[in-house]
């Protein structure tokens, strides 16, 4: 019996005794999580290119803390305490300071949720913020050099001191998470993001490597609003923190990234007639927006033709309402493809990731989603693995089986 990752349990999943498989994880899977609090304390201790963040504090009127949301791994609730105690430290008082849940165009998070990212007593005593991506809640700054408005949010901009938090893994559009990732698109306005993720049309980055046209915007918008200070773990999908850097943006994430790399990314040879994959079980699969990055590292490891089947609870189902219009009101995905080479529609390019995943593979998915839409998504419902998984092995009874439980965090070299 196999176990795979779904919402906050398992789902059982049991292939017959005469079939053999395959497990695909990343190397950071079975690595031993060190001592926490060890980790994160070493990283402060030891910044990158920075004076000690007590030392940045000092003289400073404010300080504002960018962190991510509850769709990705990073434990701010761990490290915060820490970073506000250095602030103290440095001379700041609680209500000097802000926290600012970096969103992007993520939906905002409610008070339960913002309590449960930073933790109950720095929720009591520090004021945290949802990031708002309208125009008015920011201030633009400046463009980029690929013509990218640089429109930040206004708390973030009027802070006299500024650190970014989050954590550093592999990304499809822009290489590697962390970083400069925190400022944009975290806390910019819908057209910075827009125009940063339109970019990726014409640029495509690789997994694990953050030197790309997408990323180098990102880094140019930082230059015109600096990041005073960088804070970044490297988790597993526990959450358990492997390794964290801080200091200078650039300096502190590149040593992250080699890390990362390390973790993360496994060779792919792409030989698997079948790849069951879930994206890790909370918040890798908390949305069909989230699950499409698993099954898109599943199809490195399947056959052309072949077959993904996803395990991703999906209870919050597309996740964005963008791409629910798209999928359910045009009939074509070669006209979204269309619309979308005349004008980039942030949340809607997900169906040109979905297009690609369904011209070369058959794609199955197991769900908290109604079958309706699932199947105008262009995927199969499935109601029952086990019996899914038959049918395929009918149709080929010599399939060579892959089993990836975290696919959220397993990237193909």
């Amino acid at each position: 019996m196999i176990l795979l990752p779904y919402g906050h349990e398992t789902v059982e999943l049991r292939l017959p005794a005469s079939k053999t498989y395959d497990w695909i994880l990343y190397p950071g899977a079975a690595a031993d999580a060190p001592d926490a609090l060890t980790i994160l304390e070493n990283a402060l201790a030891r910044p990158y290119g920075t004076p000690l963040l007590a030392e940045l504090a000092q003289g400073r009127k404010s300080a504002v803390i960018l962190i991510s949301d509850s769709t990705r791994l990073s434990p701010s609730y761990l490290f915060l305490p820490l970073l506000i105690r250095e602030l103290v430290r440095g001379g700041l008082r609680p209500e000097q300071l802000k926290i600012v849940v970096a969103l992007g165009m993520h939906r905002k998070q409610t008070e339960e949720e913002l309590r449960r990212l930073v933790g109950d007593e720095v929720y009591s005593s520090v004021r945290v913020y949802n990031h708002s991506a309208l125009e008015e809640d920011c201030i633009h700054i400046g463009s980029t050099s690929r013509g990218t408005p640089v429109i930040i949010n206004r708390l973030v901009v009027e802070a006299d001191l500024r650190i970014a938090t989050g954590n550093i893994e592999p990304h499809s559009l822009v290489g590697m998470s962390g970083g400069v990732k925190a400022l944009v698109p975290g806390v910019a306005a819908r057209e910075t993001i827009e125009r940063n993720h339109s970019l990726s049309q014409r640029f495509q980055a690789v997994p694990g490597d953050p030197d790309n046209p997408v990323h180098r915007d990102l880094e140019e918008a930082q230059e015109l609003l600096g990041i005073d200070f960088l804070y970044n773990v490297i988790v597993n999908h526990r959450r358990e923190p492997l390794a964290a850097v801080a200091g200078h943006v650039k300096e502190a994430h590149a040593a992250g990234v080699e890390q990362a790399r390390r973790l993360f990314l496994v060779e792919a040879r792409g030989d698997h007639d079948i790849v069951v994959v879930s994206p890790g079980g909370y918040p890798k699969d908390m949305q069909l927006y989230q699950t499409c990055k698993a099954m898109i590292n599943a199809a490195a490891f399947t056959k052309p033709g072949g077959a993904i089947v996803a395990a991703s609870r999906c209870q919050e189902l597309f996740g964005n309402g963008t791409l629910q219009y798209w999928i359910e009101t045009i009939q074509d995905r070669d006209v979204m493809a269309a619309k979308l080479k005349e004008r980039f529609v942030l949340g809607a390019h997900k169906t040109l990731h979905i297009q690609e995943l369904l011209r070369d593979y058959r794609v199955y998915l197991y769900s908290d989603m109604p079958a309706a839409s699932v199947e105008l998504t262009g995927f199969i419902p499935v109601t029952d693995l086990d019996r899914q998984l038959e049918h395929l092995f009918v149709q080929n009874p010599s399939a060579k089986i892959g089993v990836m439980p975290y696919g959220g965090l397993t990237y193909p070299k």
